[in-house]
């Protein structure tokens, strides 16, 4: 195992830094950037994030000076564990990421290594034309990582991997010569380079001829080791041989890529099976109607989808315990149709269901998309690992290979939820290894071993698209001859002689079982405020559910996401749910403190929206991992001014709200309004809103009820925000749910939800206050009477943050009874909501309803009213105290016009609605316009106002 001593890395950082580098060292980052989305925690030496190719060979020459290893890092998402590495990580993720040109008559364009996919997409679009490799992390990942690994994709079947898309690239090598590769206009590869190296590769292969020609190429998803069988004389193609080298052999700084035109139409079959093996032994026939894709997918991994997220999260689906996707693509609808038909009728499974609807067939093929992040619980319950990632087999073979893998797993005392590009006979699968406990690592290893053994008794490969990387390069010659070893170790040899490209990967390979992130982590329980419930009580599996799949760093609007609001202001890896969650990870590990520097920035810009805890594959909430940082990081100890006044507002409103008129005065007064926000720790820029000079309690004091006869009792939560800014908000709920047949009563005016505690980690007395507001609620919900909140995040404190931090029979009990306005309406008997035909309406979900309470019903109840909607995804970037808060003023602006300030702009007539007052206030603070709650839209002026 290479360990590389730098005697003096100060002398390394200063001279980086002297070239005019953008050089990182902080524990925050090297913790950020330790691991990707492997097992394995690496902490680098430092991360360089070059501008373009000159900065690139400047790192280069000055880690060859000091004796330090380089590893060139996208998007982070490898799962083989081919992004980390001990010395200098290149992101070029940050800054050479732009597409710098497309010809559409070639059919080409010319990329950095850091273009995310998607960006080059949206790129050749207006072209008509495509990337055709299109990865489950085409959001995210980028074009040199797929170059790296040789990435394939769902719709490989199509376009084929992505070294089949490469017209020519440019490299950094070691000595820092410059090789260019591509194809000369008859097709020939051609290089230009250095003589001695071209020379050296050409007495290498001929070394080994005979292996080339007999170990390589034997079915389409061998990418395991080197291309080594385009150093064949009759090919000598370099641009193939480098796609697939995973970083070690050169580094790339220009790729161009081939481009391609998208069918016409697509239609998908879905094929229901009785179970994962006979859809295995179905994909060689599907393959035969000329599909563009076809994945398959286990009852496993869809029934971790519904645990996480409710039955209605799974569109309908064949009947079967396993199922092919299948999508079907032409230029003629008449003739994809009749293929799609053929494929139905054909009767491979138990039961088929064509979809021809582009909406719902988005869906089901999310649930393949995020498999990564969902895999990432077992069947069992348990953390779920790479490892054993993405081995293929001859695809006439997957179906036996699959039932013995099953028999392995199950041998093995494991369990695994497996899917794949089951045509291409990949199968990607992660597995509760037992990586907490004492024997661990001698498990995973007599499980790899045992798992690598059988891959290559089906003549398969270790690896099918992501890449060996530290994961499985030890496990090499299980697969190849000894001779097939020496020989990637003589080409390694000649590109990077002194071994300082990712060493540790493919050639002189660390162990596989060697700086496993999370093995020999102790449970983190030490004074904790939350249950984690999910976890078991242990903060330490709680943030290691982050597995690095990057979903945090995508533009998940697209989706109807909010998460990460803050990294798509930013674009700072820090500011990602996946950076935050890695720094959390040394935090529960003992190599960061809470009060660490290092922490507070990571945390600073997370807006708690939760957008995490729905949109993250893996269900990290860092919402409440941040409430639990500020909690343990002030735990008797002086607070930030904010934490004082926004984090006990409803008391401030509560004394407010007495002389409301002269509270509202005083704030008016320039002198006195500034000052005010300075001492409340609020940006000046903000502005104050106005306390109701009716509060909604006084009014509901001498509001008389007629007949209540026949109607449903129902607890109205009204909370501090509806009480003393919104009383019109809260108003026309009464008048709703009286419409409605419902008759709400209040609770005591002391029960709050301790939302503005929670949010600023004050959570010994959010848990006070809390206690008694949900015991009072407790009483009603055991008469059968349910609860409906006003306010989304405050009825989102109810449904979820008081279970995990009360943690008793009350909590669940109210969490289990508490509504929204749009679920309790549907429940209503007689009830229809006004006719709005007509009415053109931009809807701004509340974040917390999003992720926590959801749409569906306010969606449903919205095309109830005959209404045109638009209904917005994102954050609206003030996230209660988040955006008032100073130093925070320009990423709150940055997240509102990502969704929020284009939708407004785009429609200045609509009416807006916003049932969250802290979207309200956004809205009119950042344009000026009036928005209304669902209950003001669906009742017009409340009597009274």
């Amino acid at each position: 195992m290479l360990r590389v001593t730098v005697t003096d890395t100060r002398d390394a950082m200063a001279a980086l830094r002297r070239a005019g580098l953008e050089v990182y060292d902080d524990d925050g980052t090297k913790a950020m950037y330790a691991s990707d989305a492997s097992l394995y925690r690496i902490p680098p030496l430092a991360v360089v994030r070059p501008r373009d190719a000159a900065e690139i060979a400047a790192a280069v020459a000055l880690a060859r000076e000091h004796g330090v290893p380089i590893t060139a890092r996208g998007a982070g998402t490898s799962i083989a564990g081919n992004a980390i590495g001990r010395g200098l990580v290149l992101d070029m993720s940050r800054h050479m990421n732009r597409v710098l040109a497309v010809d559409p008559d070639a059919r080409t364009a010319v990329v950095e290594p850091g273009t995310v996919h998607a960006v080059l997409q949206k790129a050749v679009l207006p072209h008509g034309l495509r990337f055709g490799p299109d990865p489950s992390t085409h959001p995210r990942c980028t074009i040199g990582g797929m170059i790296g690994n040789n990435a394939c994709g769902n719709r490989a079947l199509a376009y084929g991997r992505t070294s089949d898309n490469v017209h020519g690239a440019t490299h950094l090598l070691a000595s820092g010569e410059t090789l260019v590769t591509g194809y000369d206009a008859t097709g020939a590869p051609r290089a230009d380079g250095p003589d001695a190296l071209l020379d050296d590769l050409r007495t290498v292969a001929g070394r080994h001829l005979a292996t080339a020609r007999t170990e390589f190429d034997r079915f389409g998803r061998q990418v395991s080791g080197y291309a080594v069988q385009h150093l064949l004389p009759e090919r000598f193609d370099l641009t193939q041989l480098l796609v697939g080298s995973e970083g070690t052999l050169a580094i790339l700084t220009e790729a161009t890529v081939r481009l391609v035109t998208d069918p016409a139409h697509r239609v998908l079959v879905a094929i229901g099976f009785d179970d994962i093996v006979k859809a295995g032994e179905a994909a060689p026939t599907v393959k035969t109607y000329g599909p563009t894709a076809c994945e398959g997918m286990d009852v496993r991994l869809v029934d971790v989808l519904r645990a996480r997220r409710g039955e209605a999260a799974v569109p309908p689906l064949p009947r079967g315990a396993a199922w092919l996707f299948v999508e079907i693509a032409g230029e003629d609808r008449t003739e994809v149709l009749d293929r799609a038909r053929s494929l139905v009728d054909a009767g491979l499974g138990v039961e088929s269901l064509l979809v021809d609807d582009a909406a719902t067939a988005a869906r089901l093929w999310r649930i393949r998309e995020d498999g990564a992040g969902l895999a990432g619980r077992a069947p069992s319950g348990k953390p779920a690992w790479p490892g054993w990632e993405d081995a293929a087999v001859p695809p006439e073979t997957l179906g036996s290979y699959l039932a013995r893998f099953d028999e392995l797993v199950t041998e093995h005392g494991l369990t695994s939820a497996p899917y794949g590009h089951f045509a291409d006979g990949c199968m990607h699968v992660r597995l509760d290894y037992p990586l907490d406990e004492s024997d661990g690592l001698p498990r995973l290893r007599r499980f790899l071993t045992a798992a690598a053994g059988l891959v290559a008794e089906y003549g398969g490969s270790l690896s099918g698209e992501h890449g060996d990387g530290r994961a499985r390069s030890e496990l090499l010659p299980t697969m190849y001859s000894a001779d097939a070893i020496a020989f990637f170790g003589e080409v390694k040899h000649a590109f990077d002689p002194d071994n300082l490209l990712n060493p540790g990967v493919l050639v002189d390979p660390d162990p596989f079982d060697a700086d496993v992130r999370v093995a020999g982590v102790a449970p983190y329980r030490k004074q904790l405020a939350f249950a984690y419930e999910a976890d078991h009580g242990d903060l330490s599996q709680a943030v290691h559910r982050c597995t690095g799949v990057g979903k945090c760093r995508a533009d998940n609007s697209a989706a109807g996401g909010v998460m990460c609001p803050s990294y798509l202001a930013t674009r700072e890896e820090k500011d990602s749910t996946r950076g935050r969650a890695r720094v959390l990870q040394d935090v529960v590990r003992g190599a960061l403190d809470w009060r660490a520097p290092e922490v507070e920035a990571s945390l600073d810009l997370c807006l708690a929206c939760k957008g995490c805890a729905s949109d993250c594959p893996t269900g990290i909430d860092m919402a409440t991992y941040k409430a639990e940082a500020l909690h343990q990081k002030f735990r008797r100890r002086l607070r930030p001014r904010s934490h004082y006044t926004l984090g006990w507002l409803p008391r401030w409103s509560r004394l407010a709200g007495r002389l409301p008129r002269v509270a509202n005065l005083l704030l008016r007064l320039p002198l006195i309004g500034r000052l005010a926000l300075f001492l409340a720790g609020v940006d000046t820029r903000r502005s104050i809103p106005a306390f109701a000079t009716t509060p909604f309690r006084r009014w509901w004091a001498h509001e008389v009820s007629d007949d209540a006869t026949g109607r449903q009792p129902v607890v109205l939560f009204v909370d501090s925000f509806s009480n003393a800014f919104s009383p019109d908000a809260a108003r026309a709920t009464v008048q709703l749910l009286r419409d409605a047949g419902f008759e709400p009563t209040l609770p005591s005016p002391q029960a709050c939800c301790g939302l503005t505690w929670i949010t600023t980690g004050q959570l010994d007395a959010a848990r006070t206050i809390l206690g008694r507001t949900v015991s009072e609620l407790a009483e009603a919900v055991r008469a059968g009477v349910p609860v409906v909140g006003i306010e989304p995040s405050c009825t989102a404190v109810l449904r979820s943050d008081a279970v995990e931090l009360l943690d008793n029979d009350d909590a669940r009990l109210v969490a289990g009874a508490t509504k929204t306005v749009a679920e309790l309406l549907a429940t209503a008997e007689g009830w229809n909501p006004p006719d709005l035909t007509g009415t053109s309406i931009v809807a701004q979900p509340h974040c917390h309803q999003h992720a926590v309470l959801g749409w569906e019903a306010d969606k449903a109840l919205l095309a109830r009213t005959g209404a045109s909607v638009t209904t917005l995804a994102g954050c609206c970037g003030l996230a209660g105290n988040f955006g008032v808060e100073r130093g925070h003023y320009e990423v709150s602006v940055a997240v509102a016009e990502q969704n929020l300030l284009p939708a407004l702009d785009a429609a200045p007539e609509a009416v807006v609605l916003a049932d969250g007052f802290s979207c309200r206030t956004q809205v009119a603070d950042l344009r000026g316009r009036p928005s209304v709650h669902l209950a003001e839209l669906l009742t017009g002026p409340p009597d009274g106002r």
